[in-house]
């Protein structure tokens, strides 16, 4: 099984959940603006839409999309605690959550990285409307370790990842106390620690 990965993308939630449920695999780095592979392979071959995380599996099969890619690990390798089988209600809490972090934290974030929207637009539009979906996660914490309470699931990893890019576009984490008690948690998580040391971050 491969990873092919970009240096603190959102692909890094996928590594968070191989090294949580101790998977072997290889990694392999993709350049996003040239579309092409730490081995000089043209990504868009491997994958046409051109975006990581993309999953090489061991019978040759490609599977893309984040939370796809997560579900899938959970499934294949024995993480029930990081989403619960079938008929277990847990589990579409878990997958709730992790389409929220989808759809709308990442999402959220997407215009943030894009140097062609001016910085005012940034200020006035979506740093705001994404703020207050920060505001829902902090009242969704109360008293939790985790999103859904004292066990950590697959949407805790890819909202570390989220989190992570807060300082780069100058977000504050401190005014949510909440959510920085949270995140300082996640980051001394074996896995996180672990992932975040081999991307070097």
């Amino acid at each position: 099984m491969k990873l092919y990965y970009s240096k603190g993308a959102c692909s890094l939630a996928v590594r968070i959940i191989i090294n949580e449920l101790n998977i072997p695999c290889e990694y392999e780095a993709v350049n996003l603006k040239t579309k092409i592979t730490e081995t000089g392979a043209d990504f868009l071959t491997i994958n046409p839409k051109g975006s990581v995380p993309t999953l090489l599996l061991d019978d040759k099969q490609v599977l893309t999309e984040n939370g796809v890619i997560q579900q899938y690990l959970a499934d294949h390798y024995a993480g029930e605690k990081l989403l619960p089988l079938v008929p277990n209600m847990r589990r579409y809490r878990v997958l709730e959550w992790l389409n929220f972090v989808t759809t709308e934290l990442h999402k959220g974030c997407s215009p943030l990285f894009n140097p062609e929207i001016p910085q005012e637009i940034k200020d006035k539009i979506f740093i705001p409307n994404l703020k207050r979906k920060f505001d829902f996660v902090e009242n969704n914490l109360k008293d939790n370790t985790f999103l859904l309470g004292q066990e950590f699931c697959l949407a805790d990893g890819y909202l570390f990842v989220i989190l992570n890019w807060l300082p780069s576009f100058k977000i504050d984490i401190s005014v949510w106390p909440r959510m920085s008690i949270y995140f300082a948690a996640l980051k001394n998580r074996e896995s996180i620690h672990k992932s975040l040391q081999q991307e070097g971050l």
